[in-house]
């Protein structure tokens, strides 16, 4: 039998490609990888397309044992790898003979890993994506030890870590987030605004793939009364609950909300480095294109 069996699960290990867009009117979030960038990078280096599903692990990685011969490829936070004990490379392609055992170790910065596998991870396709979707429930349930993962058809051979573009660098000790502001950022005072793009927040423990929520900072002052009706929400808005304290909303966010919305981070590396912040990293914002 073919595959890969979750010896230790980790404590967030979720397949992720990227994602369902489109079904928004539907209620459906769009999900998938949030470090966009390191999924695709784990993909190109086993020869997958950048739509395959990988593995997100979050914080103390994942332990699997290859039931046949597979490539795999551990990207995004750095970490120690290991098989059957020995180590082997981060971002590069390994060689998993059959009962081997792959053990992707504790983030030592960042948050989240992405392990790809040669042929992609072949769980059953949800409205056109594998994703799990942790706030539809959508998609295949958070991985739970002694889970066997299904692998598809191997596509082209793995390349070389070296020939590999985009490698990403270490995760950064302060995230910068540029932010568009609107369309509700006249839903505060300007004196607030103001304080938004130029005060240092955290990273809030209760952050997830929902949203990043941040503290430590000033909160936004409404400058003018009243509730708006629930609006369509997108990746990298920036809500402002009753707190007031911005949360940037990440992969699965609800596709509506109530909250006004600041302003929005548009998606590429910004969002794919919020995706590894730590709680506690210090966050800014700053005006897009300044």
């Amino acid at each position: 039998m073919g595959g890969l069996l979750v010896v230790r699960a980790g404590v967030l290990t979720t397949v992720q490609d990227l994602g369902r867009p489109g079904y928004a009117h539907l209620g459906v979030p769009r999900s998938g990888a949030l470090d966009t960038g390191a999924h695709a990078l784990a993909n190109r280096l086993v020869g997958n397309p950048a739509g395959a599903a990988t593995l997100e692990t979050t914080l103390d990685g994942v332990r699997l044992r290859a039931l046949a011969p597979v490539t795999v490829a551990v990207t995004g936070a750095p970490c120690a790898v290991r098989v059957s004990g020995r180590p082997a490379a981060w971002g590069a392609p390994v060689w998993l003979p059959a009962g081997a055992e792959l053990d992707v170790g504790r983030a030592e910065s960042g948050l989240r890993g992405y392990v790809a596998v040669r042929g992609g991870f072949a769980v059953p396709a949800v409205l056109g994506s594998r994703s799990t979707d942790l706030l539809s429930g959508l998609g295949p349930p958070v991985l739970s030890d002694g889970t066997v993962l299904e692998v598809g058809a191997a596509g082209p051979s793995p390349v070389a870590a070296a020939d590999a573009v985009g490698v990403p660098g270490p995760p950064v000790a302060e995230l910068v987030l540029p932010l568009r502001l609107g369309p509700r950022a006249d839903w505060f005072t300007s004196a607030s605004v103001a304080a938004l793009l130029s005060s240092a927040y955290r990273v809030s423990p209760a952050s997830n793939r929902i949203g990043l929520r941040t503290e430590g900072g000033p909160g936004l002052v409404r400058a003018r009364g009243g509730e708006l009706p629930s609006e369509g929400m997108v990746l990298g808005a920036v809500q402002v609950p009753p707190d007031g304290l911005p949360v940037v909303f990440l992969a699965d966010h609800p596709v509506t909300g109530g909250y006004p919305v600041v302003g929005v981070v548009g998606p590429g590396a910004a969002l794919d480095a919020a995706a590894q912040a730590r709680p506690g990293v210090a966050v800014r914002f700053v005006r897009a294109g300044a």
